[in-house]
């Protein structure tokens, strides 16, 4: 049995990207319209709404805001969330930017020596949210046509995100980053009108590399599910559950929702008009959760920096069921 273990764990990914690279072949038609979606959906939603934040917070950690915030907030954060106050920039732009601002501004602070390697990963837990944007205009207006439904579902989002927080204030607490050296030791080079050209051109080339690779994982992960599709894996499953009273559709937007967020909000508000609960409950889900495609971009952005990735998929799975509750509340 041990050497079949072995064995597996030595040719999984062969195998799989083997099978992969055949259901490209097998399925290219359905294939080639799943990437053409993808790409659109990054070129006109993804690439105008995130690129800018990724800038903003780039230039942002070359001023003094992040010092400023931090004093007034320090006196805040740290006993609530055991965090520096420097670090409620990570919060703030998490909650108003969307997957995955949240992931690169812990990224920023930890490179920039402003919060140590379990602080970071503290934060990690919970900044990495959805937008307001998406929530309130794509889910609530476009995808369920009621707007209320909409603020419900990013207040529980928000507030299921701080509890997260507040529960992992306690996450390596007693461990003492002996790396670690504050930012108010450095002498940090601050921005100025002599520098400004080469730090504003630095940060567009990082928001460059990042907006790409969140790119590439929407087209990739378009594709995956369209061979899913043309396999008949995600229906077949829908089908399972549904013998057990979860709706067809509820099941078959879980089961998407789970490895890629938009495509199952979308597969969900589909039933909305049969099961309104159910249905808003599962994106309440879905959004807390992120999704396959959103953990391994924050895997992506934060492998350079050595961060734990097992706080992030521990808080995010917590917040899924915490959204789930405080949505029902609300809704009651």
């Amino acid at each position: 049995m041990r050497f079949i273990v072995i064995s597996i764990k030595k040719y999984f990914f062969t195998v799989l990207f083997l099978s992969f690279i055949l259901s490209l072949m097998l399925f290219s038609a359905s294939n080639l319209e799943a990437a053409q979606n993808g790409l659109k959906l990054w070129a006109n939603s993804v690439l105008p709404t995130l690129f800018p934040f990724f800038i903003a917070t780039e230039l942002l950690c070359k001023t003094n805001f992040v010092q400023i915030l931090g004093k007034f907030l320090n006196q805040f954060m740290k006993p609530v969330f055991n965090v520096p106050g420097e670090s409620a920039i990570a919060i703030i732009m998490g909650v108003i930017s969307g997957y995955p601002v949240g992931a690169k501004v812990v990224c920023n602070l930890y490179d920039h020596k402003i919060c140590s390697k379990s602080e970071a990963e503290r934060l990690l837990a919970y900044t990495n949210n959805s937008g307001p944007i998406f929530i309130l205009g794509s889910v609530g207006v476009s995808l369920l046509g009621n707007a209320q439904v909409g603020k419900i579902l990013l207040i529980s989002h928000i507030l299921s995100s701080l509890i997260v927080g507040f529960t992992f204030r306690f996450w390596k607490r007693n461990q003492v980053d002996l790396t670690f050296r504050n930012y108010k030791s450095e002498s940090k080079e601050l921005i100025r009108v002599s520098n400004l050209g080469e730090i504003l051109g630095d940060a567009i080339k990082k928001s460059i590399s990042t907006i790409l690779l969140i790119g590439g994982f929407v087209v990739l992960f378009s594709v995956i599910i369209s061979i899913l599709s043309s396999l008949e894996i995600l229906t077949n499953l829908a089908h399972f559950l549904a013998n057990f009273g979860v709706p067809y559709e509820l099941a078959l937007s879980i089961l998407t929702g789970m490895i890629e967020l938009t495509n199952g909000i979308q597969v969900a508000s589909s039933s909305y008009p049969a099961f309104p609960l159910p249905c808003i409950l599962t994106c309440s889900f879905l959004l807390g959760f992120g999704g396959l495609s959103v953990l391994l971009q924050v895997f992506s952005i934060i492998a350079k920096s050595k961060i734990s990735i097992k706080p992030y998929l521990y808080g995010k799975t917590l917040q899924a069921f915490l959204s789930v509750i405080l949505t029902y509340l609300l809704l009651i």
